[in-house]
């Protein structure tokens, strides 16, 4: 039996209906969609969440998203080409693998291109773009979907300024780094306009992987009358790099760590997208906000290897005979996706008293198709980019897949005393399709998911809240995990998980803020890899229960507000702390690594999930012109296999990461009666050479790098 929304619509309508009777007040209204607000709203938030400030990126001159999130408790942003294009976001001990398990939104909306049918981050916008981040974890989450599993990072671009302003970043560095970044906005007509454009370029962190991309970003807002907000954006992001996607041997990995034998291997994309979101306070305690989106991404992936263990790839290219021949008779895989996702969702957010308890109610609404066009194309010369004489004439791959989804959601906030009780439930139906344009097969199958979710805080004092919640975690599966390419039904479930929180948070004293939380994440039938060590490419199975518990905990303060400090010097300092106890498989399991298959593994722990992660950093601060800090980052060690093993294998794809420690330094000044900033960076200063990834082979993190730049503002 299938629940769709269309069934549930009027009974939904009329319980938002039945708050809004009697409201007279019509107030300016925001076209925000709020996921947590401004930092001190975390207070209240009925669940763990963080939120990373412009102070935060300005002090450290992040230069990638993954800088910027090692600020936050819980999660592991891992490092693959040295400059956050490809994030790999894990959190809690799940896999940070092409960020799968985490919902990515850009000012509330789908960030990523196919969160239903394929939620992997190929491509993501330059960290400049955004104002602010905003991370959410606990059963609040149930508001955003379709992943709840492990939680929802939501980017945040400023708003387009009332009078004319703006500013022009140039920087240079080490290994070919070189950066111009500029703002402009201002006021034409009564809309407030903000425009954004950067240009990178990078020779990356491995040897034959030079990076470019330019990103440019068009902000509209205005007022249109009283009650009604719009709000309009463009972006337009494109990339042309020389990317390969295989890692490194373990030979290879001793000989030269940042080396890169595939020199004809391309990256290239595009990705164009757009949202509309109209804001309407209808009364003072009710307010609907409407908006529409789309996204089109275009990737193009030529290489020559997919993993350190086909050298080259040669199964689809017999004549080419080994890496000898790699400049000459060797051919090369396209690996070609177009992507188009279209959405439209309405929230409607109201106030009234239920039994006598100030209650804040959101419910919401969305419809979500997404579109991919996959095609495979195997070109007989290095740099070929037509169908060579390999199977199926060179294409091996042409495939549509679709995924159309109904949700909707409704949560409440009901104040009982210095109690804020806070349950919700989500509801998501999907249908999948996928066709095979080589042979016309064609299979479908649809799947719905109930997610409720109930969240409590105490206030012990005004400044200090104790929390709680528990929520299902859902994670769709893709649609080529569902639907064979002859058109079969796989029965591979949703990702589903019981997820368990308890924590305090608020000021210890004026000036020391924390905030300390213990977690449970237990899963019904975590989705992994079925080879974990073949590449995110291999396909989905189910490894069955598993479970994951640990704490995180936050810090931050100052000397001056401490009372410490005067006179315009102030000592600040942050510290965010994980520790991942448990990340084990439950039940019976064994190991899904051909060879293996009678082994077992219960109890082991699972791949990618390092029990330690911290994150610290204290800095000097005088007056609004100088700015100085020290930055420390540490990364536990863990396992790449579900068979734990410690000895790395030759191919290098499974063994042991050890742990890494790195550390930052950044210098910032601005001289008196002036709006320029200069500022210096040196990133993994002691030089660390660590792996982050063994996937696909060995891939190392990013080595020092020195930068240097200049920001005048106008």
């Amino acid at each position: 039996m299938r629940l769709r929304l269309s069934n549930a619509g009027p009974a939904l309508l009329a319980l938002m209906a039945a708050g809004t009777a009697g409201a007279q007040e019509i107030p300016v209204a925001s076209s925000e969609i709020v996921v947590i607000g401004a930092r001190r709203d975390l207070l209240h938030i009925p669940g763990s969440g963080a939120t990373v400030e412009a102070e935060d990126l300005d002090r450290s001159r992040v230069l990638t998203v993954n800088e910027a999130l090692r600020q936050v408790p819980g999660l592991f942003p891992r490092e693959e080409e040295g400059i956050g294009l490809r994030p790999n976001i894990g959190v809690r001990g799940l896999s940070p693998i092409r960020s799968t398990k985490i919902l990515l939104l850009e000012d509330g909306l789908p960030l990523t291109y196919a969160p239903y049918g394929d939620n992997a981050t190929y491509s993501h916008p330059p960290i400049r773009r955004f104002s602010r981040i905003e991370v959410l974890k606990g059963a609040s989450q149930v508001r955003f979907g379709p992943n709840t599993v492990g939680g929802v990072i939501n980017y945040i671009t400023p708003d387009a300024p009332e009078a004319f302003e703006g500013a022009l970043q140039v920087a240079g560095g080490t290994d070919g780094y070189q950066e111009a970044d500029a703002t402009l906005g201002g006021q034409v007509a009564g809309v407030r306009l903000l425009g954004h454009a950067n240009a990178t370029r990078f020779d990356g962190v491995r040897r034959n992987h030079d990076l470019e991309f330019n990103d440019v970003y068009l902000k509209a807002q205005t007022t249109m009358a009283p009650g009604h907000d719009l709000s309009a954006r463009i972006g337009l992001f494109e990339e042309n790099s020389q990317v390969s996607y295989s890692g490194l041997t373990q030979a290879e990995f001793n000989a030269d760590p940042y080396g890169n034998p595939f020199p004809n291997d391309r990256f290239e994309t595009q990705r164009f997208t757009t949202a509309l979101t109209h804001g309407w306070q209808i009364a003072e305690d009710v307010k609907l906000t409407t908006s529409a989106y789309s996204l089109w991404f275009d990737r193009d992936w030529w290489r020559q290897s997919s993993n350190s263990a086909q050298r080259p790839s040669d199964a689809s290219d017999p004549a080419c005979g080994g890496m000898a021949n790699l400049n000459t008779a060797c051919g090369t895989e396209g690996r070609l996706r177009e992507y188009n996702q279209y959405g439209v969702e309405s929230r409607l957010a109201w106030s009234l008293p239920v039994l006598g308890a100030p209650t804040a109610f959101e419910a919401g609404a969305r419809w979500h198709t997404e579109r991919q066009a996959r095609v495979q194309i195997n070109a007989d010369t290095p740099n070929g980019r037509t169908p060579g004489v390999s199977v199926n004439g060179g294409v091996p791959e042409s495939q549509l897949r679709y995924a159309e989804a109904w949700s909707g959601f409704i949560t409440a906030q009901a104040e009982i005393g210095r109690f804020t009780v806070s349950p919700g439930v989500r509801v998501e139906s999907i249908d999948y399709e996928r066709v095979n344009r080589l042979n016309g097969a064609r299979g479908e199958t649809d799947l719905t998911e109930v997610i409720p979710g109930f969240g409590v805080t105490f206030d012990v004092r005004d400044d200090l809240v104790l929390y709680a919640g528990v929520h299902r975690g859902f994670a769709p599966p893709r649609v080529e995990d569902v639907v064979t390419n002859a058109g079969g039904v796989v029965d591979l479930e949703a990702e589903r998980s019981v997820n368990w929180e308890a924590g305090l948070r608020g000021t210890a004293t004026p000036g020391l803020d924390f905030d300390v939380t213990a977690f449970v994440m237990d899963f019904e039938n975590q989705i992994v890899p079925a080879s974990v060590a073949g590449g995110v490419g291999a396909s989905l199975t189910s490894a069955g229960e598993t479970r994951h518990a640990g704490l995180e905990a936050a810090a931050n303060g100052s000397l001056a507000k401490l009372g410490v400090l005067s006179g315009g010097d102030d000592i600040f300092f942050r510290a965010a702390l994980t520790w991942v106890a448990e990340a084990d498989y439950e039940g019976v399991r064994r190991s899904s690594i051909a060879g293996f298959t009678n082994v077992s593994v219960s109890g082991n722990r699972l791949p990618y999930a390092p029990e330690y992660l911290a994150s610290a950093a204290i800095g000097y601060e005088r007056g609004d012109w100088l700015t100085l800090q020290a930055e420390v980052q540490h990364t536990g060690e863990m396992f790449t296999d579900d068979l734990n093993t410690v000895a790395p294998s030759a191919n290098g794809q499974r063994g042991l990461i050890d742990n890494a420690t790195t550390w930052n330094f950044a210098a910032n000044v601005t001289p008196q009666g002036t709006r320029t900033t200069l500022y210096v960076t040196v990133k993994n200063a002691f030089d660390e050479v660590y792996i982050v990834d063994r996937a696909r082979g060995v891939l190392p993190g990013a080595p020092q790098l020195w930068q240097a730049g200049v920001r005048v503002a106008f």
